[in-house]
């Protein structure tokens, strides 16, 4: 893929932020019957090398082989929101076969800002420039509104749902979203520090959904971490230091996860076991009243060779496996239902205002906020395909 028409390719010199995570302005309150609900958000991305970064690494062969998840998802009634980023919604190969899910409406579409391969190119390429919020302000608007008209164009729609690549988001980053009239984030990870990879630090960030920005009119929908284990009620300041580069040299944190006292369990079926996720799922529902459960990946792992987690057929098994006995797991066990980002925006913000959100009986009903439309359109939701879901 050949640098985007009309951007220049120029050197910038480092520029320094905050550094300060998002806060929180107003946390998100649900109806009395609300949920579980759960929602699929996957980073979908070329195919890259983890340990470097290239501006001609652009390859998306692997969007292709989405549709064996996609499968998976419509039979369970999931509608999952696939965040792209530039590279995908710039080349046929990588828009051509989620826009034929979005048009059959199978799936959302959300927008993933990796720096490195979205124009313009003013900033060296390196480990610290790859999280957007070690860009200027003004560069990472740019990027955002080239990454946005790139998927308003392929796609035919706008999107309002943002995730940023390595996680990188930081106190500054709403000011980008509001000028592009996103309404929902899901950049934040909680309990988790980024810093010793000079990336932003979430350690002290939870899993609860909150309004941010100008006017609490973001929302914030973190991915799904858990600490669990004995020494979980103190889990917070511990594991920020458990999570540290010296704890993990002494491997303290693998110690500490083995011997039950503490681990963290974040929602996905990269780096995590299936009973992994039932144990965390099962501990944030009846211990903290969790309402919104997220599940993450990236794309290039549905083609074996591409990520860590895959790297071979027999990991794509495993991999697949574990995405269908989460979701018979989440709408069995649990008795969820089955949502989409934009359907959660609505029904808090409705909540919120006081009106039309009193009951959760079934999300779905409500009609669905496109995940990619203009804010407020409305679409109907698919039909059920499988008792017990609600999409």
């Amino acid at each position: 893929m050949a640098p985007a028409e009309g951007f220049t390719t120029m050197a910038s010199a480092p520029y320094r932020r905050s550094g300060r995570e998002i806060v929180p302005a107003e946390p998100v309150k649900y109806p009395k019957d609300a949920g579980p609900f759960l929602l699929v958000i996957v980073d979908t991305e070329e195919e890259f090398d983890w340990q470097s970064f290239s501006r001609s690494a652009c390859n998306v062969g692997s969007i292709r082989q989405q549709v064996r998840a996609q499968q998976i998802f419509d039979r369970y009634g999931i509608v999952p929101t696939y965040a792209v980023d530039y590279a995908v919604a710039a080349q046929e190969d990588g828009y051509g076969p989620l826009r034929d899910f979005l048009n059959s409406g199978r799936c959302g579409i959300g927008a993933h800002l990796h720096p490195w391969v979205n124009p313009p190119f003013e900033e060296d390429v390196s480990a610290r420039n790859s999280y957007p919020c070690n860009l200027s302000t003004n560069l990472e608007l740019r990027k955002l509104t080239a990454l946005t008209e790139m998927i308003s164009r392929n796609f035919g729609v706008r999107p309002v749902l943002y995730k940023a690549g390595r996680y990188g988001a930081d106190a500054e980053t709403p000011m980008a979203l509001e000028t592009l009239h996103y309404e929902i984030d899901c950049s934040m990870l909680p309990w988790t520090d980024l810093t010793p990879q000079n990336g932003p630090d979430f350690h002290r960030c939870s899993n609860d959904l909150y309004w941010f920005g100008e006017g609490s009119r973001l929302l914030e929908i973190p991915l799904t971490t858990g600490l669990v284990g004995g020494l979980k009620r103190v889990g917070q300041g511990l594991y920020w230091w458990l999570d540290s580069p010296l704890a993990r040299r002494l491997r303290l944190t693998g110690a500490f996860a083995r011997t039950g006292l503490l681990e963290r369990i974040r929602l996905s079926p990269e780096g995590n076991t299936l009973s992994e996720a039932k144990r965390v799922s099962r501990i944030l529902l009846d211990h903290y009243g969790q309402r919104v459960f997220t599940i993450t990946y990236h794309s290039p792992s549905l083609e074996p060779g591409h990520t860590p987690y895959v790297r071979s057929e027999a990991d794509l098994s495993g991999f697949l496996e574990w995405i269908e006995g989460y979701l018979e797991f989440f709408f069995g066990e649990l008795g969820g239902v089955g949502s989409t980002p934009a359907e959660v925006f609505r029904l808090v913000a409705a909540q919120r205002q006081g009106g039309g959100g009193g009951s959760a009986a079934g999300v779905s009903g409500l009609g669905a906020v496109c995940v990619t439309c203009s804010p407020g359109e409305l679409v109907s939701p698919p039909q059920p395909t499988r008792a017990g879901t609600a999409e």
